[in-house]
């Protein structure tokens, strides 16, 4: 993408959501039904952070639950009230409300939609060389290599 081809802004609603669902392997990628991802850093070039603009439908989740090694992230929630998953229990969410979580710590996270109206939250995180991640409540793990995400049994098997 060179310069030319970079937009000066966008409206980020209209940013069309990615057309894969995820980069999980079944069993997992399924329950990713309800999770819609629109890039919004892509759309610029971004390449040091990520950032998107994610909708759940009722009873979607944002991912499994994790813990990035060398990732940071972060989440504001623009819409709805999603509750938040840590190793601490349970945190309802609402509108302006915000949340990171800090690489290496161990604790995993995730956002559920246990309501009847759409979740939107802008999510960023930093696209680090060499991270990992742990899912404490799957058997999954994952290593990013090379700008791709590669999932494996926690006994080390491929999926």
């Amino acid at each position: 993408m060179n310069d030319q081809d970079t937009p000066a802004a966008v409206v980020a609603t209209e940013v069309a959501p990615r057309s894969k669902l995820t980069n999980y392997p079944e069993p997992f990628a399924s329950r990713m039904k309800g999770r819609e991802k629109s890039p919004l850093g892509d759309v610029f070039g971004l390449s040091n952070f990520g950032v998107n603009l994610t909708r759940l439908l009722p009873g979607a989740g944002s991912a499994l639950r994790h813990a990035h090694a060398k990732q940071d992230e972060f989440i504001y929630i623009l819409n709805g009230r999603p509750v938040l998953l840590t190793d601490t229990g349970e945190t309802q969410l609402s509108p302006g409300m915000c949340a990171g979580f800090k690489a290496g710590t161990g604790n995993g996270h995730q956002l559920l939609n246990r309501t009847n109206e759409e979740v939107i939250y802008l999510e960023i995180g930093d696209r680090s060389a060499g991270d990992s991640v742990v899912y404490p409540d799957d058997d999954i793990q994952a290593v990013f290599v090379e700008g791709k995400w590669q999932f494996a049994h926690k006994d080390g098997t491929p999926y």
